[in-house]
């Protein structure tokens, strides 16, 4: 790969200049940073949401909020991180960033398309805001009928924010799609592209084929509530276990939105820190087209208690467990790739190997929910919150926080403080783990998911799970506080701090408007790092 760039090139942050050409630019860097403070601002809104919740629960009774506003929290948390951080978060910010580059692309293959679905994400996050005003939402993130359509809470505008953030995603995926095939530069043949293409290339297309299921399930809700239409109300002549399979053919795939981006920016980690060829680079391939068929195959599982048939029951139980198979061929290769690599044990370092321990505990107790005997004593207790926030955080958030700090650098071209990163990954990786670990032992002891009040057997663990939700979020604070910090007195970046050898890294940090002066052309794989290290000795 030949750098194209000079170290003064005009970087996109300061060129063009003004508000008015960052609201209407059509730049995907930018487009990509936008993104990044609207997540950011969500997590924080909804990781607000989860210390109310856990500061309540630190005794049983009231102490806190009352009842109702209890509910109204952990929907809010639910709703805000699901919708508005976790579906569009490695995409949406990091990926619109860092997939043009990565194709040796001047730009996303539309642009305009881009900007609207920027756009888009903002109109439904400030009807979910509004929501807010005019009575939360008290139904959980689920919205499961036949509740949500006799409660007074504001659960039209929150569906209805919901319902608009899927064209957003939907725009994202069909923008993705495109620019893969299309704008591959010259000599990158499909099994010479990143690792972390090929899992937005998989994410896409399940946002493209699942999304529309939960905007028509949503709109459907809608109707129901304004009108009176018996669809999913049993008072009304509808079926509420329609409205879960419905919800949950889009949600489980959603489960894959998430975490398959996060599965991509791991393999960059892995292998650019350990210094080595990613180990079954094209098993690593299929294997997220894998988990993308099969994430279509198994929402049945949520329901098991819902009085579905024994055979269905045994076919989802049985698909649950196939999916394991090409999660732990990933886990598997990415252990190989270690093995006897020089591994730097940088921050993004540092945070892929709490995605492996974490993302691990993750999958193995969902195939524990995925046995029929077993879920039918675990559900909807604080296994399954467990179980969901060690794959969902442990995977998806930890990976995402990898990728940040990995591309930081290459974003703002400044770089962090080193020991203070690696403190945060310390009390990030121990408050999570003390936080949630705590959980599993509470939900197999019979603690009902989503109680306000509870009895005193359990309040030493609702104590302990509440203590490392302070020392998470302590990890968090530092977090902010050292990346706000490093845009104003951090020290310049170069073109390629870390050593990695994909094309984005040829570029000066950060980039020019323009990317690349002329298309850069291929001439090693993206992992050849033993390739490079022959060249260099010779």
């Amino acid at each position: 790969m030949n750098n194209n760039e000079t170290a003064n090139s005009i970087s996109f942050l300061s060129e063009p200049k003004g508000l008015k050409s960052w609201l209407f630019t059509l730049d995907h860097k930018r487009i990509g940073i936008l993104y990044l403070g609207g997540i950011m601002f969500s997590f924080i809104l909804g990781g607000v949401f989860a210390m109310l919740i856990r500061l309540e629960l630190l005794r049983p009774g009231p102490d806190l909020v009352s009842a109702d506003t209890y509910n109204q929290l952990f929907t809010l948390h639910g709703a805000v991180m699901i919708f508005l951080f976790i579906i569009p978060g490695v995409p949406a910010a990091l990926g619109n960033f860092v997939l043009p580059l990565m194709l040796g692309a001047k730009d996303v293959a539309f642009p305009r398309l881009n900007l609207a679905s920027w756009y888009i994400y903002v109109v439904g996050a400030a009807f979910a805001l509004y929501s807010l005003h005019s009575g939360a939402v008290d139904t959980g993130w689920t919205f499961y009928t036949p509740y949500s359509v006799q409660t007074q809470t504001s659960v039209v505008s929150m569906t209805l924010a919901a319902f608009i953030l899927g064209f957003s995603s939907i725009f994202t995926g069909l923008n993705f799609i495109v620019t893969i095939h299309k704008l591959r530069a010259p000599g990158q043949t499909w099994f010479k592209l990143p690792l972390f293409v090929w899992a937005l290339y998989a994410t896409a297309i399940i946002q493209v084929l699942a999304t529309p299921v939960l905007g028509i399930t949503l709109l459907l809700l809608i109707l129901e509530r304004l009108f009176g239409i018996g669809i999913f109300d049993p008072a009304m002549g509808g079926d509420p276990v329609l409205y879960q399979h419905f919800f949950w053919f889009y949600s489980h795939p959603a489960v894959y939105i998430m975490i398959l981006p996060g599965m991509g920016i791991i393999s960059e980690l892995i292998s650019v820190f350990s210094h080595k060829k990613i180990f079954g680079y094209k098993a690593i391939a299929f294997s997220s087209f894998g988990i993308a068929l099969v994430s279509f195959l198994v929402w049945g599982h949520h329901m098991f208690v819902s009085g579905q048939s024994e055979i269905a029951a045994m076919i989802f139980s049985f698909l649950t467990f196939l999916v394991g198979i090409p999660s732990g061929i990933k886990v598997f290769n990415w252990l190989s790739t270690m093995y006897k690599g020089s591994i730097s044990l940088e921050t993004p370092m540092l945070y892929a190997l709490s995605f492996l321990v974490l993302f691990t505990i993750g999958g193995l107790t969902g195939i524990f929910l995925g046995a029929l005997s077993v879920d039918v004593h675990l559900h909807d207790t604080y296994f399954v919150v467990a179980h969901f926030h060690y794959v969902m955080m442990g995977g998806t958030v930890m990976a995402f926080l990898g990728g940040l700090h990995y591309w930081w650098p290459k974003m703002f071209g400044k770089l962090y403080s080193s020991l203070w990163s690696k403190i945060s990954v310390a009390l990030i990786f121990i408050g999570f783990n003390v936080t949630f670990f705590s959980q599993f032992i509470l939900g197999t002891k019979g603690m009902p998911r989503r109680y306000y009040n509870y009895l005193d057997q359990f309040q030493p663990l609702h104590a302990f799970s509440t203590v490392g939700s302070w020392i998470l979020g302590l990890g968090f604070l530092i977090m902010f506080v050292y990346l706000i910090h490093s845009l104003f007195r951090g020290r310049r970046s170069g073109p390629n701090p870390w050593g990695a050898l994909t094309f984005e890294w040829t570029t000066p940090s950060p980039p020019p408007t323009y990317n690349f002066k002329e298309t850069p052309r291929l001439t090693h794989g993206p992992y050849d790092f033993d390739k490079i290290a022959v060249e260099e000795t010779k």
